[in-house]
């Protein structure tokens, strides 16, 4: 239900919206696009499941991805700013994480980062783990934060 809601917010505000996904592979374009009517604020979804996608889709700085990693929040932001400036969308929320199996000490199974841009707005970056809950378990709950994050940015002034 919440992709109905966001496509309500965003239409109602004439946004446009855009999707840079690593570890959802198009899930969270396909949970917008499964709405009818989602044309008119949805224009495109990057996936980018490598390093070199993400660099050469996105233009995420190959230096960002040596020095943090992948999933960090520091190439969430790229990514988001990346999927804002390569596409029609005022808006871009972005995802990239560890839906497992597997992970490691430092960046667990479940861990997934996410970059918010929005045109003429600070860039927001937030980490959340999710937890060895399994793979399709975080990729769910992945989608689902990232439409929450969508429409708490559409719903705040």
């Amino acid at each position: 239900m919440s992709a109905a809601r966001l496509l309500e917010l965003a239409r109602a505000r004439g946004v446009m919206i855009a999707t840079a996904e690593s570890c959802t592979a198009g899930l969270i374009a396909g949970a917008i696009t499964e709405v009818a009517g989602s044309s008119a604020i949805f224009d495109r979804g990057f996936v980018t499941y490598t390093n070199a996608a993400k660099a050469e889709m996105l233009a995420v700085h190959p230096r960002t991805i040596q020095a943090v990693g992948a999933v960090s929040e520091a190439v969430a932001r790229e990514m988001a700013e990346g999927a804002l400036n390569r596409s029609a969308a005022d808006l871009a929320v972005a995802v990239t994480g560890i839906a497992g199996p597997g992970g490691s000490e430092h960046k667990p199974e479940g861990r997934v980062c996410f970059g918010l841009a929005q045109t003429g707005r600070p860039t927001h970056a937030e980490t959340m783990e999710f937890g060895a809950i399994g793979r399709a378990a975080v990729r769910a709950a992945t989608v689902a934060h990232a439409l929450d994050l969508l429409i708490a940015r559409l719903s705040s002034p």
